[in-house]
């Protein structure tokens, strides 16, 4: 549209300005060529194919998978509510780190990015970098300043993540020493809690860059000095993430309830697991279950589509490690990943189009982000 068409319908050359910084940045999509669309879709048929017809005809699970139609229905609903309560919880926590004062993200718009980051996340790999990706987008879109955004995001992930290392360091240990009843080998038990017991440590040190390290760099790289300027901006993705490190540590200092929505995700994720396990027969010990859950996720950080195949078979190797029948782990945990995957990924879809809408309805409002660099598409 010209700018002397939009002239002659009121618009201002400050407004003109301003709508253009808002349509700068678009919403981050997918780059899909009919090549990657179709090899996406062989991988996730040929995976789903294996996991639900090839899996179980291997010895020893044939006959608990007959039993797939004579799953208890009401430990089959109980599933599906305590997943919903998860992602309830996922909110709440995306509430409490980024709708702090004034904001214009009320309730809907914390569903529609909420669900439109966890169907990202779900549906494409590398750790979730699909739902990390637009959720920055949508924040900045709402108003918020970037570096505020990028500190907010760490500060959500590590208030997410804090959980998982803190679980999966205490369950290995209790396992390990008898404390929590499953046993277990050294290298399901104390492997897995030396992960997280470094991925903690490592946190924490970031959190010990001082807090002005930023202002610091820009006086030393304003020096003079060879390669100053290369090194300040190096360093500037580790001042930031320092501040969202110190902001998450707040957040616990100051017991705010909304960081509970962390425990909340994880916990009642796993009790999805543990309900699919009472559906079909008995459960392993909480702690066994808890250990095989954050094992299979790991397999999240490969580059698989959503992960299919990598957690589900994660998770059942660790059980088959714990002593749980082969049998019923298969059955378990494919249907845990039937609540777990497929139950966000179509409301998500719907929740993708409406972020759409209220991000157009921010721009008609003179909402706007900043438009100093357009983010790269979302690898698939």
């Amino acid at each position: 549209m010209g700018s002397e068409g939009e002239r002659r319908r009121g618009f201002g050359r400050e407004q003109l300005g301003k709508l253009h910084d808002v349509e700068v940045e678009d919403m981050p999509r997918i780059q899909v060529t009919r090549n990657r669309a179709i090899a996406f879709g062989l991988f996730v048929v040929s995976a789903l194919a294996f996991l639900y017809f090839v899996l179980p005809k291997l010895t020893g699970l044939r006959t608990t998978w007959d039993k797939l139609d004579q799953g208890d229905p009401i430990w089959l609903v109980a599933a599906a509510i305590l997943e919903m309560l998860s992602f309830a919880g996922y909110m709440m926590l995306f509430r409490a780190v980024f709708v702090r004062g004034d904001s214009n993200i009320g309730w809907r718009a914390s569903y529609e990015i909420t669900m439109a980051g966890v169907a990202a996340t779900r549906l494409f790999a590398a750790a979730g970098s699909g739902g990390v990706a637009l959720t920055a987008w949508a924040l900045r879109r709402s108003g918020m300043e970037r570096r505020v955004v990028a500190c907010r995001m760490v500060a959500f992930m590590v208030l997410l993540y804090a959980v998982y290392m803190g679980v999966l360091l205490l369950d290995g240990i209790c396992l390990r020493t008898g404390i929590l009843h499953g046993g277990g080998g050294f290298a399901i038990t104390v492997i897995p809690a030396i992960f997280a017991a470094v991925s903690i440590a490592a946190t924490l040190a970031i959190s010990l860059l001082p807090q002005d390290v930023e202002r610091r760099l820009e006086r030393w790289a304003q020096g003079g000095r060879r390669g100053a300027k290369v090194v300040a901006k190096v360093l500037k993705a580790p001042a930031v993430a320092g501040s969202g490190v110190r902001t998450a540590i707040g957040m616990i200092r100051d017991r705010e309830l909304g960081a509970l929505g962390a425990v909340a995700w994880w916990g009642f994720d796993i009790a999805t697991l543990w309900a699919a396990f009472h559906a079909f027969g008995t459960a392993p010990p909480v702690g066994v279950i808890v250990m095989a859950y954050f094992v299979g996720m790991l397999a999240n950080v490969l580059p698989i589509p959503g992960g299919i195949g990598g957690v589900d078979g994660g998770m059942i190797g660790a059980l088959i490690a714990f002593g749980t029948d082969s049998g019923l782990a298969v059955v378990a945990v494919l249907v845990y990943r039937g609540f777990a995957f497929w139950l966000p990924t179509f409301p998500g879809a719907v929740a993708y189009f409406q972020l759409r809408r209220t991000v157009h309805r921010w721009q008609e409002d003179g909402v706007g982000g900043e438009a100093q660099e357009t983010p790269k598409p979302v690898p698939a």
